[in-house]
């Protein structure tokens, strides 16, 4: 189908003459062949979102549907490879093209011609189903990529299957469907971005995403296949906030898309990525990482595609029975896309110009997270996490994206400037932050770490709001006008905040810490208050233990490497008798 374009609106081309076109198909605009996608049809025109620059086209020219709507090629070769906003190869294009983006390229997202190791594991004469494994494929020594059985397919009896060397495309297997026809199955699979791949069913989000961050870990917790957000001002740590993330969480595979950010936070990604040491591994941390740059300078068009590219990635790493985290950077960057593409539509605008529909494609995004078991007769179990950042104009978290954002996700992580510039950081904000994970979780902290861990979290949170109803007082009267035990809290707050919540992304022992570490971490700061409580109840001046050398070694406490932990085990109890006998 060939029609030609009528207007031009930025990325926004407006065809007419293609009667057949569906909505979400891919179109091929221009002499120069642009891709675009098809998303509003009227009764004599289609309005179609161009992924690249609409400069040089002219009314007339052609606008040709492939009649498929627009997704992602899924086999060996996705991981380690950086792909922009609609999976074209960003290092194949440099290499082919130079260092910017031509118009109209077209370059396959993964080499079709590289050949692939495979590992049969399916018995010739085996009933196969919708999910089930043929085999692997090694893909780098971190990952191991199965090659199942498409989520769409009907299934049958195998036939043939072969081991060796292929490309994706190359039949690899024969399958006998249930009217005796041979269909041949290859690496490659194609799916479309807006469309959600299927699982067998859902799981209750009861096991929590380790991160080794202290803040997120202990107060405000993620499930494995849970949602999160991360809003805050210009300045505030959400992208080292999310790299932390990316380099320490207990995810099997990473998808982190940069969607509308600055260039030279994408480069920073690119560049450490392949030198950071993988914790799990021992490789490159690149070695089972997909990223997708969709930098600020790229087509505004192509960011609203580029969260669905990598959630569907996400999808099918998830579909191995992988544990997957997905970093999306930054959401507010699509939603701005989403406003302008609207805008030029001439839609009815919401609230602060967004199309009325932005709560529902946020649900849409974020609902494709979860714990799930996978198509198949194995069972797997996989889960996708998705932690989203989003960028309010100066800090106003009562905008339109933060708030339809809040309404979809369960873990609130609100990044504050005062504690950012006070250099506190993770910035995160105790008294406005939540989880509505930890009821999930609680049977998981009790069989995994200690009992009392949910009894310590509490004492540590209310500690910390005692500490803000007390600030004010402090200002007012000062230090020195406060009770004991009101001294007492403000003491074990402020080593809270400092000793415990504080942690140096950039030191080489304070960058992650594991629960074992922040329990008995956590067991010492507040054995302090403790033993400060019974001095209270003995009528003697706890201000002395304020200065106590004891204090010096919980504030060093966060610097004792994770071999040595033995050393902590006693030091609560240590605490609490050395502070009895002042």
């Amino acid at each position: 189908m060939t029609g030609k374009i009528v207007k031009i609106a930025g990325p926004l081309v407006i065809a007419d003459e293609l009667p057949e076109v569906k909505m979400y198909d891919v179109v091929r605009v221009g002499a120069r062949k642009l891709i675009g996608e098809v998303i509003e049809i009227k009764s004599d025109s289609v309005a179609v979102q161009v992924y690249e620059e609409t400069s040089g086209l002219t009314p007339g020219e052609p606008v040709v549907s492939t009649g498929e709507p627009l997704s992602v090629l899924l086999a060996p070769g996705l991981v380690t490879t950086i792909f922009d906003g609609i999976q074209r190869p960003l290092e194949r294009i440099r290499a082919e093209h130079g260092a910017f983006i031509a118009k109209g390229v077209d370059l396959s997202a993964l080499d079709l011609q590289k050949k692939w190791l495979f590992v049969p594991t399916a018995p010739v004469g085996a009933a196969l189903q919708a999910g089930d494994a043929l085999g692997y494929v090694q893909e780098t020594p971190a990952v191991k990529h199965l090659i199942l059985l498409p989520p769409l397919s009907a299934g049958g009896e195998l036939k043939s299957i072969k081991a060796g060397e292929f490309n994706i495309t190359e039949p690899i297997a024969v399958l006998t469907n249930k009217a005796g026809q041979d269909e041949p199955v290859a690496m490659l699979q194609k799916w479309p971005i807006r469309k959600r791949r299927p699982y067998a069913r859902k799981l209750s989000p009861d096991k929590p995403l380790i991160t080794g961050q202290r803040i997120i870990d202990t107060l405000f917790p993620i499930a494995k296949g849970g949602t999160a957000c991360i809003p805050g001002p210009f300045g505030s740590g959400k992208t080292v906030v999310q790299h932390q993330l990316a380099k320490w969480a207990d995810a099997d595979m990473i998808v982190y898309v940069g969607c509308g950010e600055r260039g030279n936070e994408m480069t920073d990604v690119l560049q450490e990525f392949p030198h950071l040491k993988d914790p799990k591994t021992g490789e490159a941390l690149i070695k089972r990482t997909v990223l997708i740059a969709n930098t600020s300078n790229m087509p505004v068009a192509a960011r609203e595609a580029s969260v669905y590219t990598g959630v569907t990635i996400a999808e099918y790493f998830r579909d191995m029975g992988y544990n997957v985290a997905m970093m999306a950077d930054s959401t507010s960057r699509w939603a701005e896309a989403l406003r302008e593409m609207s805008g030029r539509l001439e839609e009815m605008p919401g609230e602060e110009g967004y199309p009325a529909y932005l709560g529902s494609r946020l649900a849409e995004f974020y609902e494709r997270s979860g714990r799930v078991i996978a198509l198949g007769s194995g069972a797997r179990e996989g889960s996708l996490s998705v932690i989203g950042a989003v960028s309010p104009p100066g800090g106003d978290l009562s905008e339109p994206v933060t708030q339809n954002t809040l309404r979809v996700v369960k873990v609130f992580w609100g990044l504050d400037s005062a504690l950012a510039y006070a250099r506190h950081f993770p910035a995160i904000n105790w008294l406005k932050s939540y989880s509505l994970y930890i009821a999930n979780l609680e049977d998981y902290y009790a069989a995994e770490i200690d009992e009392e861990w949910a009894q310590l979290r509490v004492q540590a949170v209310s500690l910390l709001q005692q500490e803000s109803e007390l600030q004010e007082m402090v200002r007012l009267v000062g230090m020195d006008a406060l009770s004991g035990r009101e001294q007492l809290v403000l003491e074990a707050a402020r080593s809270i905040r400092e000793d415990y919540l504080h942690q140096v992304a950039f030191d080489e022992v304070d960058t992650y810490t594991s629960f074992r570490k922040q329990y008995l971490m956590l067991k010492a700061v507040l054995a302090f208050y403790q033993a400060g409580l019974k001095l209270l109840e003995q009528n003697k001046d706890v201000t002395r233990s304020f200065k106590h050398p004891l204090r010096a070694k919980i504030a060093r406490l966060k610097y004792t490497p994770e071999n040595e932990l033995q050393t902590m085990t006693g030091l609560a109890a240590e605490i609490v008798k050395t502070l009895a006998a002042l």
